[in-house]
Parts: C-alpha cells; sequence; structure tokens
C-alpha cells in the first residue's frame, strides 16, 4: 500500500492527484502504517511522491479536516489519536475497513448500532411516508431475492437498514447512514465467518411488517433484538479468545 521507493505520480495516486494523495495518506495512518513513525513534512511527501507541493498541502488539509493530522507548534504536523477522527467521514469510514479485523472495533461499530437503528426504526414506523415504505419494500424484496441466489446478500441487507434511517423522518438520522453500511459490511463478514449466518429474513420482514403497521414499539423491539443479537455474538467470542489468550498464557509459564 505504501511505497517508500520513487514511483511515478500518476500510476500510484491516479489522474486527480490531490485526491490520490488523501486516499494513500488517509489509509495509511487509519491502518497503522505511521504507529511507530513521524509523519513526513510536506516537502519530504513531495519529494516522495514525486508531486508539487501545493498537491502535498491541499491532501494534508483535508486530513486536518477530516480529524486525522494537526499541526503543532515545534513538531510540526502529527497524527490525532483516533478519538479526534471523524468517524462519521465516508473516506475514514471506507480506510477503516482496509484495517485487520478487529472484534473491539466491531463491538463498537455495534455497540452504536444499537442506541441509533431501534430508535430509528420507532421513528419510521410513525414517520415514514409512502415513499419511504416503498424503497423499504424495494430493500426488502432484493433480501429475498439474494436468498434464492438473485443478488448479493450484503447489499440487500444494508440497503434495507438504510431505508429504515431514511425512513425515521429525521434528517440526523441520515447522517449515520455510511457508519451504518460500513458497520453492517465488519458484522456480516464476521458472522459469516463465525456460523456462516445470513440475514434473517424473517425478522427482517417482522421489523418491515411493524412499521407497516405504524406500531413504534414493536418496530423498535424488533430492531434491537437483530441488532443486539451480534453484540451478543462480538461479546462472546472476545470472552472466549480472552480465555484461549489466559491459557495459552499459562501453558508458556
Amino acid at each position: 500500500m505504501h511505497v517508500e521507493k520513487e514511483t511515478d505520480a500518476s500510476t500510484l495516486l491516479g489522474r486527480n492527484l490531490t485526491i490520490g494523495l488523501l486516499d494513500h495518506l488517509g489509509k495509511a495512518i487509519v491502518t497503522g502504517f505511521y504507529d511507530e513513525k513521524t509523519f513526513p513534512t510536506e516537502a519530504q511527501l513531495a519529494e516522495q511522491y514525486k508531486v508539487s507541493r501545493s498537491v502535498t498541502r491541499e491532501a494534508v488539509k483535508m486530513l486536518t479536516a477530516k480529524g486525522l493530522l494537526t499541526a503543532r507548534p515545534r513538531q510540526g504536523t502529527v497524527i490525532q489519536s483516533t478519538l479526534q477522527w471523524n468517524l462519521l467521514d465516508k473516506d475514514v469510514l471506507r480506510w477503516l475497513l482496509e484495517r485487520k479485523f478487529s472484534l473491539r472495533l466491531l463491538r463498537q461499530f455495534t455497540e452504536l448500532r444499537v442506541a441509533i437503528e431501534p430508535k430509528g426504526a420507532e421513528l419510521a414506523a410513525q414517520y415514514a411516508t409512502f415513499d419511504d415504505l416503498k424503497r423499504m419494500k424495494g430493500a426488502f424484496e432484493q433480501m429475498v431475492a439474494a436468498e434464492e441466489g438473485h443478488g448479493d446478500h450484503t447489499i440487500a441487507d444494508i440497503n434495507f437498514h438504510i431505508s429504515i434511517l431514511f425512513a425515521s423522518g429525521n434528517p440526523f438520522y441520515y447522517q449515520f447512514q455510511e457508519m451504518i453500511r460500513t458497520a453492517l459490511q465488519t458484522s456480516i463478514k464476521f458472522t459469516t465467518r463465525v456460523n456462516n449466518a445470513k440475514p434473517n429474513l424473517e425478522a427482517h420482514e417482522e421489523i418491515m411488517q411493524a412499521i407497516f403497521d405504524r406500531d413504534p414499539s414493536r418496530a423498535y423491539q424488533k430492531m434491537f433484538r437483530i441488532v443486539n443479537d451480534v453484540l451478543v455474538v462480538v461479546n462472546e467470542q472476545e470472552r472466549l479468545n480472552a480465555l484461549e489468550a489466559a491459557a495459552a498464557s499459562r501453558a508458556a509459564n
């Protein structure tokens, strides 16, 4: 991913050098390439990637706006702690998917989903418009088609959950769509790997039916159940991993 030797900038970064450098550096930061290293100066980046100082300056400015970098007196540009990153930013979320799989990250994603999605379903049962319901039904039909071998399970599942955020009638909920998208991609990979699970069509249909029936309480509970089920599996896997690590430590001693 990260290249130390000289290379042709257009080959490595693409036609838009600024966006290419932004993506290259952002991915390197988020995946930990610079964890034990000093982040390069703009002059060093310009030399390394064979681009102009204006390109590196703009890329660094964009990374700073995303919370990944900050400029400090007598220290230059440094990488911010994860707590400062804009974790709702589409690029940052995409870069997070490039990291080595982490149960801790999945748990954090799922904890936020538990806080957001059940309430979103509850609101959808109250405020969804005809178009919202039509979009939701279409997304569920994609899930059914995927189950029959016509389409992608992951994309269909994500589209269904995103349709509920839109149906909430609350624009603040819309802003979580990229986070939910990324969380679901991570979650589905994990549950598929652990127990070869596919989206539970019946459980998703029950959520949709509760929303169509204008039953906020039932919509909340049905959504809470399927999201919290993931959290239960993650917590159990973390417990098993801790036991295995403790056993390995005792064996080594």
